[in-house]
C-alpha cells in the first residue's frame, strides 16, 4: 500500500484532509510544488490540501511547517487523502 519505510528511510507524506485546515504553509515551502488547494471545505468546515504523490520527492519540508499537529503522515496513504481528481 503505497510508499513506506524502506532501509530506514521513510518514504512519501499524506495529507489528511480531515485534520488539514489548509493554511498554505505547506504549498509555499514545497520545492517542487506539488501540494495543491482542495476545493470545497472538509469534514472540519476548513480548507484542506492534498499532494501530489507523483511529483512529491519524499523530502518531509511539509511535515515540518505544518502548524496543524497530525495533518500529515510519514508515509503514502491515499485512503486518507482527498484530491481534487
Amino acid at each position: 500500500m503505497g510508499k513506506s519505510i524502506l532501509n530506514g528511510d521513510v518514504m512519501g507524506y499524506t495529507i489528511i484532509a480531515n485534520t488539514c485546515e489548509g493554511i498554505g504553509d505547506c504549498i509555499d515551502a514545497c520545492p517542487v510544488a506539488c501540494i495543491y488547494p482542495g476545493s470545497g471545505k472538509n469534514a472540519k468546515d476548513t480548507d484542506w490540501n492534498w499532494i501530489d504523490f507523483t511529483s512529491c520527492i519524499d523530502c518531509g519540508i511539509c511535515l515540518q511547517v505544518c502548524p496543524v499537529e497530525g495533518a500529515i503522515l510519514s508515509e503514502e496513504r491515499p485512503d486518507l487523502q482527498k484530491t481534487n481528481a
